[in-house]
């Protein structure tokens, strides 16, 4: 019997899921949950044959949601398997692990208290992906959960990056450090990196660029994370939809005593109302700013400016520790079809070895094609690589239940092989 991988993403309001048969090595169905708890939900389930089909649905819980998903993979008309039986495992997206979690883990009670311990790190992600966890266990209860962890493929930066400058007791008490996140995608567009330089991972130091609604960059050395923009939770490093990214800390003591709120409300602002969303006053899509920008909207031309001279200056800094840099590679939403952006960001870098080809650029922006975007003699190659995070989340849940993560060998993912090609 074959073994087929359900895999679930579940945010605040929506649930992202991918089936996927593993000896296959194919994709069945995959699709999205929207507007889940809030009212107006629905469901986008792409059938490889017949396309997308939209349901409305109501999903007060995300218990309703996972319901909802397992009844369009079953459906008579639109489903690709004839009993949710036939789901060999469930893995699961979870944001924040902490210090204890280096790889995916298989999830039992002690795992899932320990995700929970954590919803203070990561308040907008951590929350629903155990809501999520939770659902799914009680609907599919005889088959194994595993949970695919973003700061995993983080733990290997070493401790002069993770270490904030703050008395060393926070973080003996209290585990204050930077932890970083998106590490499946990094992780995955990393590899691909490596293989079309035409090198084994541990070769090759790279900096990846991970631009969508959340922004976070890593400076990859050797194969392995080095260094990374986003912290202690997702609020440090970049300009991003709604999170401010870096800023002076006493501005939060200082906006508290003048607008009369809580130090955790101005955080709250500064994870939901700022960022490229505080500075227009009504945009969070790229799409949105860059028509708002060629209409003379000086404030959305203000926003694409200063996003991308952060991401510009994070660039400049991972070159200088990095020492020698083999690419730079883009992905995600803005990453992978913001030509624009990309443009802008690498703009006047040819003295660091950075030479953009503008016409390769302006026709990358496909988001199932892996484009080389720099030029020919360009020292630092440029790529924009689609991410593919599910199968990530399918290869780990496999590794898992096969138990190869035990072994003392590095743990070698298939989308490594030169002759893999995405689904």
């Amino acid at each position: 019997m074959d073994r087929i991988v359900l895999t679930l993403n579940c945010g605040s309001s929506s649930v992202k899921y991918l089936l996927y048969n593993w000896d296959k090595r194919t994709p069945l169905a995959r699709g999205i949950v929207e507007r889940v708890t809030i009212g107006g939900s629905f469901i986008r389930h792409r059938h490889p044959e017949k396309g997308e089909i939209r349901k409305e649905y109501e999903c007060p819980t995300h218990k309703e949601a996972i319901e909802l998903i397992l009844s369009m993979l079953t459906h008579p008309e639109y489903g690709v398997i004839k009993d949710y039986k036939e789901i060999s495992a469930v893995g699961h997206r979870v944001v924040h692990g902490g210090e204890r979690f280096t790889h995916s883990v298989l999830i039992d009670d002690e795992v899932l208290q320990t995700f929970k311990e954590l919803c203070d790190l990561a308040p907008l992600h951590n929350p629903p992906n155990v809501l999520g966890i939770e659902a799914a266990k009680k609907i599919l209860p005889d088959v194994p959960h595993v949970a695919v962890i973003d700061t995993a493929f983080h733990q290997t930066m070493p401790p002069h990056c993770y270490i904030y400058a703050v008395p060393y007791e926070w973080y003996e008490k209290y585990r204050v450090r930077k932890y970083g996140f998106h590490g499946t995608s990094h992780l995955y567009v990393s590899r691909r990196a490596a293989v079309l330089l035409g090198k084994k991972p541990e070769e090759v130091n790279l900096i990846t660029c991970h631009i969508g609604n959340g922004v976070s960059f890593t400076a990859i050395k050797n194969g392995k994370s080095y260094d990374h923009s986003m912290g202690f939770t997702p609020l440090e490093g970049l300009v991003m939809g709604t999170r401010s990214g870096d800023i002076d800390p006493a501005i939060v003591g200082f906006i508290a005593e003048r607008e009369n709120l809580t130090a955790q409300e101005v955080i709250n602002i500064l994870n939901k109302k700022s960022g490229v969303l505080g500075i227009t006053g009504k945009y969070t899509d790229r799409r949105d700013i860059l028509k708002a920008m060629e209409e003379g909207d000086e404030r959305a031309r203000l926003a694409f400016e200063i996003e991308c001279h952060r991401m510009k200056k994070y660039i400049g800094a991972y070159m200088a520790i990095l020492g020698r840099v083999d690419a730079i590679v883009f992905t995600a939403g803005v990453g992978e079809k913001g030509w624009e952006t990309r443009e802008r960001v690498l703009e006047g870098m040819e003295h660091l070895g950075i030479k953009l080809d503008r016409e390769r650029n302006r026709q990358a922006v496909s988001r199932d094609k892996e484009s080389i975007i720099s030029t020919d003699d360009s020292p630092v190659k440029v790529f924009v690589i689609p991410t593919d995070e599910e199968i990530v989340f399918v290869e780990d849940v496999i590794a898992i239940i096969e138990g190869r993560y035990d072994i003392p060998t590095r743990f070698r993912y298939s989308f490594e092989d030169p002759s893999y090609v995405k689904k």
